[in-house]
């Protein structure tokens, strides 16, 4: 490894999807606000910005209003809000005639990289962060040195050395136990790498319940006009997401204190209460477009969308020609043999483990009984006594901070939350030494 850079800077976020950018910008104009600048830079793994990518299916729109961008909750008058991205795309009065508060989800995503071009000179592309090594001083631990393969190199590590770290590592696919991803069997979030290299499928699965699992099954439906494309998943039928006026409250910032300071069987109960707003859920728009074009196919007598529900897929087998999968019928036991040209797992995403990136500083980081580490309000991990840096999540808070912790709809209030602790952090650790050269 090459010896550790002198410089330190005050901030390292890892990843720079939609929460370390929201961060950046309100680190900007906080010092543009209060004079107070943090030396801040953002190591992330991808070539160039990017936010599921695989997904941007055309036609689809956001589940979010747009006023839930990275900065209007937290500041209306902020020039990185979508308005001031539509003015200076020159969209913005035909955007007003579309009369909707929900764009498309490719125009979003170039939203997001418009604001992340200002950024060039704070991120490092190409960067995947290997592990963060505590660097101590009379047995506390002052800095934090995070070591970056750069480019995909092995042989190419670097360091960067910080006072304090903000972990935003975005969400990791998840797939059944067991499961070997390959050519034929994909997650969702790689739809649009993988769909074009098939060639005149004649049969598809997609596995899941959610959004991700209808988009993609109206997708190959729409796309494959010559596929049969079987939709599986266990429960009766997709279920509407209640995206209702008062559920949305959920996602207020006034429910992160609340959800914050609540009981732990009141965490319990809310989360349940509310998991129909995200988890397993699809626009009832988009159930009855799925339900119509199936009805549709019955009445014409040529039935290529199927909906085998209350299905689970037992086993599947996969070569360089297709899959084979075994698919049962949790009623009766029946089961079924289906050969596919591919297999689509649309079963969602988990956060990932942040102790487990943070490799040595990690062991700092004491875990609660259920395993995930505690969290406090300004979303700073808590660390032992010997440990004096701050270490920040963005995204795997959701056992704190509630149901809208992965979600946008918090992303521009936090990352404000974020920078104000950050400062403070930083201005305590100047007195502190101040008192102690006197």
């Amino acid at each position: 490894m090459l010896p550790s850079d002198t410089h330190v800077h005050d901030l390292v976020g890892i990843g720079f999807g939609p929460s370390n950018l929201a961060l950046a910008i309100a680190l900007r104009e906080r010092q543009a606000r209060h004079g107070e600048a943090i030396d801040a830079v953002f190591l992330e793994k991808q070539p160039q910005f990017g936010w599921h990518r695989g997904m941007l299916i055309e036609g689809t729109t956001m589940q979010v209003s747009f006023l839930k961008d990275l900065v209007t909750l937290r500041n209306p008058a902020s020039g990185f809000g979508f308005l001031s991205y539509l003015q200076d795309r020159g969209r913005l009065p035909d955007f007003i005639n579309h009369k909707t508060m929900f764009p498309s989800r490719a125009e979003f995503h170039d939203y997001l990289d418009w604001a992340a071009s200002a950024f060039d000179d704070q991120v490092e592309y190409g960067s995947e962060v290997v592990g963060v090594t505590p660097v101590a001083s009379g047995g506390v631990v002052e800095y934090l040195d995070v070591v970056v393969r750069q480019g995909g190199r092995s042989d190419e590590l670097t360091t960067r050395r910080t006072r304090n770290l903000v972990v935003a590592a975005g969400l990791e696919p998840v797939l059944p136990e067991g499961t070997v991803a390959g050519d034929r069997i994909w997650h969702s979030e790689e739809l649009l790498d993988r769909a074009p290299g098939l060639r005149d499928p004649r049969r598809l699965l997609v596995v899941g319940a959610g959004q991700s699992a209808a988009e993609v099954t109206d997708y190959l439906h729409r796309t494959f006009t010559g596929a049969e494309v079987c939709a599986v998943f266990a429960k009766y039928g997709y279920t509407p997401a209640d995206d209702s006026s008062f559920a949305n409250r959920v996602f207020d910032p006034l429910a992160v204190d609340h959800f914050f300071a609540a009981p732990e069987e009141v965490k319990r109960t809310l989360m349940d209460y509310h998991r129909s707003t995200n988890y397993s859920v699809v626009d009832l728009e988009l159930i009855d477009e799925l339900y119509r074009r199936h009805y549709q196919e019955k009445v014409a007598g040529r039935e290529r969308l199927r909906i085998l529900n209350a299905s689970r897929i037992l086993d599947v087998a996969a070569d360089g020609a297709g899959v084979r999968a075994s698919v049962e019928f949790l009623p009766t036991g029946e089961r079924v043999v289906l050969d596919a040209d591919a297999l689509v797992y649309a079963t969602g995403y988990r956060p990932c483990d942040p102790l487990t990136l943070l490799g040595e500083a990690g062991e700092y980081c004491p875990r609660l009984p259920s395993g995930a580490v505690h969290v406090e309000r300004d979303y700073s991990i808590g660390t032992s006594a010997a440990m004096t840096c701050g270490i920040y999540l963005q995204g795997a808070t959701e056992h704190t901070h509630g149901i809208g912790s992965t979600l946008l709809s918090n992303t521009a209030v936090r990352a404000g939350e974020i920078a104000d602790s950050v400062a403070e952090r930083l201005r305590a650790r100047s007195r502190d030494s101040y008192a102690v050269g006197r």
